[in-house]
């Protein structure tokens, strides 16, 4: 927390595999990070997806 009381953030987007989405999603979890949305990236036929992710900031 800051001094005025708000919590500052960090962020973080990576790409997820959709095979794997699960084993993604829990290895940022184990590191503290908090998935905010999930959505798709590129051309039609060859989209991607991509995680959005936060967590507060240290310090």
């Amino acid at each position: 927390m800051t001094a005025s009381g708000s919590t500052r953030w960090e962020y973080l987007t990576a790409p997820l595999l959709i095979h794997n989405t699960k084993a993604i999603l829990d290895n940022f979890g184990r590191d503290g990070w908090e998935l905010v949305t999930v959505t798709t990236t590129g051309q039609p036929g060859a989209e991607q997806l991509v995680a959005y992710f936060k967590r507060p900031l240290e310090g």
